[in-house]
């Protein structure tokens, strides 16, 4: 007899008084589907024990709490044990009908309730657990406010002894909230509380259609309360609280009346702020300045929480991974100044044993290395796995990118560090055979990848025959040349066109060239990269483009050298999809006088992501384009710049905006444009839909380019808005754009609906 078994049967024998005889026997009878094994199992003694007369009881609830069984007798008679059972039926269905979807139930909630109370199909049935699902499914009518739904059910049992459920759920109407009041408060005004609320009294009917107001939620109303409280004790109100909450029911207008009683306390202002423990050289000067709240201002535990985090991640970033930052308060009843006690404790200074890499199955382990900032043996830094992070992240191989700090399991003072990636598709390779108005037929080939055999270098090659263009070309980038971060590229590219098949003006231009290009860190987060190309150029103008441009169409030139420096910073935290940071480019080209071709143009950009809510995230960006020739000669027209698209102020044709050709009404560029937007972001955590790979938002563009830059007027700006869906696909991200202009001309070409291959926000 094991220990329990003896436990339980001790229990009974010293809980009676009465005489008791050996057991010899049992005699279970009534199963059908459960064993005699499993019945045995269950019972509190066996045979040879002593048994009790008053204790059956016992062991009917002992078997009663299998939830197995309907009926139980238990009898002794002889020496013999007769166990007479009833089985519960088997669950043949249960089916819960009726119901509006996501209303209150919804299927997903169903399937849900059948699992935690298993009263799924084929699970034996219990009354107990029946009556909790039936209780929880009451109670989740009634936090909504359905207080007139009624639950009726019908079963059953067929010759099998399976049991088949039906729960008819008569929902009738929700009761509205007419009143909601909050009383009590004297610091803030009660509309500013009642705004933090999601529920309450009506908006105008309109609004309130879409807004949901008046429908009353459990969650809803504790949330608002809640929001009170924080509200208050970032105003300095520590002892707040709620003195009452009354939701009250008006059965004949079928109605809730929702009050809330506040007790606001009084208001505390900082006394000071003490510092105790190991603080190295830093003394309490030092960590008072990261703290944003002064000696006799409001209390305010925002700024109080912010500054001691920021305190921890200092001690973090000096190697102390695991210090502790803590703070009590201290107050007295007569006074209302709360003094701040932090205990720094600061454990072990932690060095980095390993660093290891899973999930980068293309991607060799040395391109994510050389990405972090931290090496094994160093001494930790929160700071710089932050930011190494961040850095991985950029590269932009990966959808996803975790990590987890374990400290080492024999040396404390060590720990290791897990990444784990998910990589993305960086590249394509295509070959096909295709027609288009535009084009003509045409034929092409190429690759393009970003991440070449796992390396981290850049390939692109082209190959593409049509009648509109004929080009081959090709492009290598090695971003990291040298152990100094140095990175290095070259290229080669022949290109025809014939304009005149690309339903624009009216010219041939062919282009064979050579370029290379140098790049070097200034710092973690940026660089310069200087690029020099020599092309020949051949161009012969059409009759219609011949009048127009005239001076350009006639030169003989044909050489262009140009050199190009840019400098780049990016902080951004993530390359598809960043919720903070910014990126900033400036790029400067220059047409040297060795060549023929006299021009410059400069080009700036700047992307920045700031979150503003749990999952939204605020997106501003400018760029600015300028181009002009120099030394007498004018800017080539084909190197002007164009406005227009999904890349540019969208809602407008591609390549669009801007000043036309008055023989052909085709777009003649500009040299100066300007592009500004605002969007705010989403991800679709709220639709239930992939909330890492996908995201939503909505934008307003500006922006417009001028012919001549003397003769650039802001007037002139297009103005559009609309929104965008992105999804990092596993065959690369896609996007699609719906967008209306604002402010056009009449002779502006739209378009609404456009699809893009390569779309982040």
């Amino acid at each position: 007899m094991n220990f329990s078994r003896f436990f339980s049967v001790f229990i009974f024998l010293v809980s009676f008084n009465s005489f008791s005889a050996e057991l010899k026997k049992i005699n279970i009878t009534g199963l059908d589907s459960i064993s005699k094994g499993t019945v045995l199992n269950y019972l509190p003694i066996e045979v040879g024990d002593d048994v009790l007369d008053a204790s059956l009881d016992f062991l009917k609830e002992s078997l009663f709490k299998t939830n197995l069984f309907s009926e139980i007798n238990v009898q002794f008679n002889d020496s013999t044990l007769y166990v007479l059972l009833k089985e519960n039926p088997t669950i043949k269905f249960l089916d819960i009908k009726n119901f509006k979807e996501d209303k209150v139930l919804s299927e997903k909630i169903i399937d849900e309730l059948k699992q935690n109370f298993e009263l799924t199909n084929g699970k034996v049935f219990s009354k107990a657990n029946f009556e909790k699902l039936l209780g929880n499914i009451n109670f989740l009518y009634q936090d909504k406010a359905y207080f007139k739904s009624k639950i009726k059910v019908d079963t059953e049992i067929d010759q099998d002894n399976r049991i088949g459920i039906v729960i008819d759920i008569e929902e009738n109407e929700q009761a509205l909230i007419s009143s909601f009041e909050i009383s009590g408060t004297r610091y803030f005004p009660e509309s500013d509380l009642i705004d933090l609320f999601s529920i309450g009294e009506p908006d105008i009917f309109i609004i309130n259609y879409f807004t949901e107001k008046d429908h009353f939620s459990k969650k809803a109303l504790n949330a608002g309360i809640e929001s009170i409280k924080s509200k208050y004790l970032e105003s300095g109100f520590l002892d707040i609280r709620i003195a009452d909450t009354t939701v009250k029911y008006l059965d004949e207008k079928d109605s809730l009346s929702i009050s809330i009683l506040i007790d606001e306390g009084k208001q505390y202002r900082l006394k000071n702020i003490n510092f105790r423990g190991e603080l190295l050289k830093l003394n309490s000067s030092d960590l008072r300045s990261y703290i944003a709240v002064n000696d006799g201002d409001i209390f305010k535990r925002k700024d109080i929480v912010s500054g001691l985090n920021k305190i921890a991640s200092l001690y973090h970033d000096l190697g102390y991974a695991f210090a502790n930052v803590n703070s009590n308060l201290s107050t007295s009843k007569n006074s209302d100044l709360i003094e701040v006690n932090v205990d720094v404790d600061l454990d072990k200074r932690i060095f980095l044993n390993r660093i290891d890499i899973t999930g980068n199955f293309t991607t060799q382990d040395d391109v994510i290395r050389r990405a972090l900032l931290l090496n094994e043996g160093e001494v930790y830094s929160k700071e710089e796995l932050t930011e190494s992070i961040k850095r991985v992240k950029r590269l932009g191989f990966f959808s996803k990118v975790d990590y987890e700090i374990k400290r080492h399991k024999v040396d404390n003072d060590k720990v290791d560090i897990f990444i784990e990636v998910e990589e993305t598709k960086t590249g394509e390779i295509s070959v096909g055979l295709s027609h288009s108005n535009s084009t003509g037929a045409s034929l092409t080939a190429g690759i393009s990848q970003k991440n070449i055999l796992g390396t981290g270098n850049t390939l692109k090659a082209a190959f593409s025959n049509s009648d509109a263009v004929q080009e081959a070309s090709f492009y290598f980038l090695d971003p990291n040349f040298n152990s100094s971060g140095h990175s290095i590229s070259y290229g080669f590219f022949d290109k025809s066109t014939d304009a005149a098949n690309l339903d624009t003006s009216s010219y041939n231009l062919d282009e064979t060239g050579v370029k290379f290009g140098y790049g070097v860190p200034t710092s973690i987060n940026s660089n310069i990269f200087g690029e020099i190309k020599i092309a020949s150029i051949d161009l012969t103008c059409g009759s219609s483009l011949l009048s127009d441009e005239s001076s350009q169409c006639l030169s003989n030139a044909d050489i262009d050298t140009n050199l190009t420096l840019t400098f780049s910073d990016d902080s951004l935290n993530d390359f598809y999809f960043a919720s903070e940071g910014s990126k900033n480019i400036l790029t400067s080209s220059l047409s040297l006088p060795v060549g023929d071709y006299k021009y410059y143009q400069i080009l700036a950009s700047h992307r920045s992501y700031h979150p503003v809510m749990r999952d939204k995230v605020f997106k501003a960006s400018t760029r600015l384009n300028y181009a002009s020739g120099y030394g007498g000669k004018e800017l080539p027209f084909f190197k002007r710049f164009y406005e227009g698209g999904s890349s540019s102020v969208r809602g407008f044709d591609f390549n669009s905006l801007g000043a036309k050709y008055s023989s052909t009404g085709k777009p003649k560029g500009g040299e100066l444009s300007v592009v500004s937007s605002l969007a705010l972001i989403s991800s679709l955590d709220f639709a239930g839909l992939d909330n890492e790979n996908m995201r939503l938002g909505g934008f307003v563009d500006v922006g417009n380019l001028s012919e001549k830059t003397s003769n650039f007027d802001i007037a002139d700006m297009r103005v559009s808005a609309g929104i965008q869906f992105s999804w990092l696909t596993p065959i690369g991200p896609i996007g699609v754009v719906y967008a209306q202009p604002l402010v056009k001309k009449s002779t502006d070409k739209t378009q609404s609906f456009a699809f893009e291959l390569g779309a982040t926000f």
